[in-house]
């Protein structure tokens, strides 16, 4: 017989939904029963709850609904219900002045969904430009910037949210279809990347307007700034290239010094938390890029633009930095598209997305580690912040795979079962939660880190694909 709700988040957020369900029972002669379920992973003798993902039986009470006591018993039911599903302990305590959101683009919609992260439930869904594709929080200022691609041959634009207000604040036009976007550490630059006109767009976000643009290889399709500000690494796809750019500032009006090519199908630049090495996917093949920075009191001595040469070695580091340099070419698996840093710098894994695999990959000796099969085509990694745990989106699923760095996938941690499509992901800013994009069922799903089990599903719009946290203190 069909599950019949019964009740839905009986306990506070904090505790998590838990759900109830009549269900007739021939076992026990016809008399309804309560069946009571919460979030959390299947255990040995425990059955799954058909039509309720991640639910797992935790207590039945029989009740009749001809008995006067039926409102005692469901009370009873009731108050084990929130016994069983709370786990205060697993949220933080906000205080009252306390905000977070979090901000998905709908492509398919023109909108971005806003996630209340503390109340765990859809804020509102804004209207932004058309085709919004990217997303990027302010590290300085409470704003929100979405990447509007565009119609097909026109220009786009980048949508200004308020996050105070949870409102579109202003929308500064840039290039031909932008697809990605960066901000430097001090929140006043923003750097866009526009694939169709091949260039980066630079926004002074206190002027909200362009200020330069600056040339590119041929689509570029990701720009990522070092942490010191000193370099923008730009992934160029058609180009099988990679551009890197001194940005604008007081001794450079924003120029490329030095450009590295064979990297078929380019993509998904990363910088290590030290600015002295970046890498990028080459998408079109099977290889990872490894490129050494200059040192920044050496980069007035380099020419700018011009092909780059690789060292004599290029396995081996020069004695010292003075150029930017091909450190190496390391084999992966086949359509490397993601490429996931450790907080610590240390490792990166790379999701190889038609060899349904990730590969480790040591950043100090630019060698990579195991190759591990892993979900059904994963598109993107995320690890967490104690560099414990990696998450793989798998895209052709309804799955993200948990893989412990120090154990591998054999410390039983397996699966969570998300929504159709997972492409993006976050998590919260405790990092209790994450949140989960999954672009075929237009949801969100939000998954409990500690217990590794979905809590919720959350609708967005129309093919969401990206997202983006931030967390403040209401003025």
């Amino acid at each position: 017989m069909p599950h019949t709700p019964l009740l839905a988040n009986a306990n506070s957020v904090a505790c998590g939904p838990v759900f109830g369900t009549w269900e007739s029972n021939d076992d026990r002669q016809g008399v309804p029963q309560v069946r009571i379920f919460a979030p959390g992973k299947a255990r040995s003798g425990v059955p799954p709850v058909p039509g309720l993902r991640g639910q797992v039986l935790v207590r039945e009470v029989a009740v009749s609904l001809l008995r006067p006591g039926t409102a005692k018993t469901i009370a009873a039911a009731l108050f084990l219900l929130a016994l069983t599903g709370c786990r205060p302990h697993d949220f933080p305590q906000y205080p009252p002045n306390y905000r977070e959101y979090a901000y998905v683009p709908n492509g398919g919609s023109g909108t971005v969904t806003i996630l209340d992260v503390v109340n765990v439930r859809v804020d509102r869904e804004l209207a932004v430009g058309q085709n919004p594709v990217a997303v990027a929080a302010s590290p300085a200022r409470n704003e929100i910037y979405v990447v509007n691609a565009g119609a097909a041959g026109a220009n786009g634009s980048v949508s200004v949210i308020d996050a105070q207000r949870n409102a579109v604040a202003a929308t500064i036009p840039v290039g031909s279809k932008p697809v990605s976007i960066d901000i430097d550490p001090k929140g006043k630059l923003a750097y866009v990347a526009n694939s169709g006109s091949n260039s980066v767009s630079v926004i002074d976000l206190d002027l909200r307007h362009e200020v330069a643009r600056i040339g590119t290889g041929e689509e570029p399709v990701g720009a990522r700034l070092a942490p010191d500000g000193k370099t923008l690494a730009v992934a160029n796809r058609r180009a099988n290239s990679i551009t890197l750019i001194d940005p604008p500032g007081p001794a450079s009006s924003g120029r490329v010094r030095a450009v590295f090519g064979d990297c078929p199908g380019a993509a998904d630049p990363v910088i290590l938390p030290d600015s002295s090495k970046a890498f990028v996917a080459c998408s079109g093949g099977h290889q990872v890029m490894a490129i050494a920075l200059a040192l920044q009191d050496d980069r007035a001595a380099q020419a700018g633009g011009g092909m780059a040469q690789p060292a004599q070695n290029p396995t081996q580091k020069p004695a010292q930095n003075n150029i930017d340099r091909l450190e190496a070419l390391m084999d992966v698996g086949r359509a490397p598209v993601n490429l996931a840093l450790k907080p610590d710098g240390g490792e990166i894994f790379v999701s190889n997305s038609l060899s349904d695999s990730v590969s480790e990959i040591y950043n100090t000796t630019d060698e990579v580690g195991d190759t591990f099969v892993i979900g059904d085509q994963p598109v993107v990694g995320l690890v967490s912040r104690d560099n414990a745990l990696l998450y793989v989106a798998d895209q052709r699923s309804q799955y993200v795979t948990v893989y412990s760095i120090d154990n591998g996938l054999a410390d039983g941690l397996g699966s969570v079962h998300v929504g159709d499509g997972p492409s993006a992901m976050a998590f919260s800013a405790a990092g209790h939660l994450l949140f989960v994009v999954d672009s075929r069922s237009d949801d969100v799903a939000v998954v409990r880190v500690n217990s590794g089990s979905l809590f919720t599903m959350l609708p967005a719009g129309r093919d969401p694909d990206a997202i983006a946290v931030k967390a403040f203190r209401a003025q």
